[in-house]
C-alpha cells in the first residue's frame, strides 16, 4: 500500500487544517538514498564554497585586485583551511538548526525516542542529552517555552475561555495572537510559522 495515499492533505484555508497537521504521520519520513544524499552533499558544499571564498585571505586579494576568482584557486591548501573553517560553520548551523526543529517536534508532542529516531537512530536517553529541553512535562494549563528559527515565543493558555495564545518574537517583529487556538499544540504550530515567515533573512552574497 502506498503510504502518501493515506495521508490527509488539507489545503491551509481549510478549518481543519492545524488538526490534521498538528497529528503525526507515521512513518515520518522516508529513509533517504543515495541519490538524495549526493544531491545534499552538493547543496552543502555550494554554501560552504560561498563562505569560503568570503571568509579566505587569497580570495580578498583577487577581489581587491579586481582579479576574477578562479575555480582551480580551491587547490590551495590556505583555500582548503578556509573550506575547512567553512564546513566548521556549516555544522554549527546544523547543530543549531537540529535543536530547533527538535525543540518544535518536542514541545508539538513527539517523544526522545522519535526525536532519537531521527536523529540518525541515537537512543532516547542521548536524545534527552542532546536537547535537554525539547521535551518537557507540562501541567494543562501551562506556559510552554519555544525557540526556533531564530526567534522565541511562549505559548499560555487562558482558562476563561479554555483556549491557547501566543507571543512571539522573531527577527524583526513580534506578534501577540488572539487567545482562539483549542489546544497547545496548534498554538505552537502557529507561533512556529510565524518564527519561521519572520526568520532572519540570509546574508546576501558579496559581489
Amino acid at each position: 500500500m502506498d503510504e502518501t495515499k493515506a495521508v490527509a492533505t488539507p489545503a491551509r484555508h481549510d478549518e481543519n487544517f492545524w488538526n490534521v497537521v498538528m497529528t503525526p504521520v507515521e512513518p515520518a519520513w522516508s529513509e533517504p538514498g543515495d541519490d538524495d544524499t549526493f544531491v545534499m552533499d552538493e547543496k552543502v558544499l555550494d554554501a560552504v564554497r560561498a563562505l569560503a571564498e568570503r571568509i579566505s585571505t587569497r580570495a580578498l586579494a583577487y577581489r581587491t585586485a579586481g582579479e576574477p576568482f578562479d575555480a582551480a584557486l580551491m587547490a590551495a591548501p590556505d583555500l582548503q583551511l578556509a573550506t575547512l573553517r567553512a564546513l566548521y560553520e556549516a555544522k554549527r548551523s546544523v547543530d543549531r538548526l537540529a535543536e530547533s526543529a527538535a525543540t518544535a517536534a518536542g514541545r508539538s508532542g513527539a517523544s526522545y525516542a522519535q526525536l532519537g529516531a531521527a536523529w540518525g537512530g541515537i537512543k532516547r536517553q542521548s536524545a534527552r542529552l542532546k536537547w535537554p529541553h525539547a521535551v518537557v512535562k507540562r501541567s494543562a494549563g501551562e506556559s510552554v517555552p519555544l525557540r526556533y528559527a531564530g526567534g522565541s515565543a511562549v505559548i499560555h493558555h487562558d482558562p476563561g475561555v479554555d483556549a491557547w495564545w501566543y507571543t512571539a518574537t522573531a527577527a524583526d517583529r513580534q506578534e501577540e495572537s488572539e487567545a482562539v487556538h483549542g489546544t497547545s499544540a496548534e498554538a505552537i504550530a502557529r507561533a512556529t510559522e510565524f518564527l519561521l515567515t519572520h526568520a532572519r533573512p540570509a546574508p546576501r552574497e558579496s559581489a
